[in-house]
């Protein structure tokens, strides 16, 4: 009876086994070609923020990027003291 629960396992094993195999290896191939974020520093408030998250304006044509749109009002009106 055991013989038949360990041959039932081992069947499992090798058909599970090689697709989770698969799906990891596909998995860590599509991790390793995202990009990494970056962090830069708000002018105004001097927080770091990443830049997918950041709220972002052209200033003098460099991209400028804030923690808030409040930062960037602030920015804007030449308020940048705390």
């Amino acid at each position: 009876m055991r013989a038949l629960l360990y041959l039932a396992v081992l069947v499992l094993a090798v058909l599970i086994v090689p697709s989770i195999l698969r799906a990891w290896r596909r998995g860590a191939k599509s991790a390793s070609r995202t990009q990494h974020d970056e962090l830069v520093k708000d002018p105004v408030c001097q927080t770091y923020i990443l830049v997918s998250r950041a709220v972002t304006t052209e200033v003098g044509g460099v991209p400028t990027h804030f923690c808030s749109r409040e930062c960037a009002a602030r920015y804007a009106r030449g308020d940048s003291r705390r």
